[in-house]
């Protein structure tokens, strides 16, 4: 079951969170009609070019002297070891939304610049959903069978380094797998991707 490398595309994803958008774009309480009206052209623009996509590997939480082992992903991370504290289980999974929302920053992107904000924006409010969407399935799954999920985190963060997307790559085989391609300097492509580790923590019963 671990060496196994699970795939979900999500058809119907919950609708656009204007508010979230805002946020991403910096002007979530200084918005006016002018930029509102603008996000509406872009929602209409984007509405179809996203493809929702995520690979995932379940594995053992295995503790050492070197720190937390998930296959062949080590680190000693005291963030994700604080993270995963009680966890039996982890997911490893990297997340997409395509490369149609890049495609229409990069048309943007010195010609219209508010557009091409709004455009990144509405990619970070849909990769975030696609995460959200992507845990809310786990805590189903895994909660019928007795686990709580914990938060994701994400290479970049704390004290776990980024040199660890070449092997969640590797053990996910991301390329192949979603079309999800990695840089020599550790950028993804596309742009609006994801990766992360949860933990599954069993919950006692007593």
């Amino acid at each position: 079951m671990q060496d196994k490398i699970f795939i979900k595309t999500y058809e119907n994803m919950p609708s656009f969170d204007r508010a979230e958008i805002l946020r991403y774009a910096g002007c979530k309480d200084s918005a006016d009609e002018q930029i509102h009206a603008l996000l509406n052209d872009c929602l209409n623009e984007s509405a179809g070019v996203f493809s929702y996509r995520v690979s995932y590997r379940l594995f053992d939480v295995k503790r050492n002297t070197g720190g937390i082992a998930l296959g062949e992903l080590q680190t000693d991370s005291a963030a994700l070891a604080r993270r995963l504290a009680g966890c039996e289980k982890a997911a490893v999974f990297a997340a997409t939304v395509g490369l149609g929302i890049d495609r229409f920053i990069e048309r943007n992107a010195g010609v219209a610049t508010a557009k091409a904000v709004l455009f990144q924006a509405i990619g970070a409010e849909r990769i975030e959903r696609l995460c959200d969407s992507f845990c809310e399935d786990l805590e189903r799954e895994y909660g019928a069978r007795g686990y709580k999920v914990t938060s994701r985190f994400s290479p970049g963060y704390g004290d776990l380094p980024m040199t660890l997307q070449k092997t969640i790559f590797t053990q996910l085989d991301c390329a192949r797998k979603i079309g999800l391609t990695l840089t020599d300097s550790l950028l993804m492509t596309p742009t609006k991707s994801v990766t992360a580790i949860v933990g599954l923590q069993k919950i006692d019963e007593n």
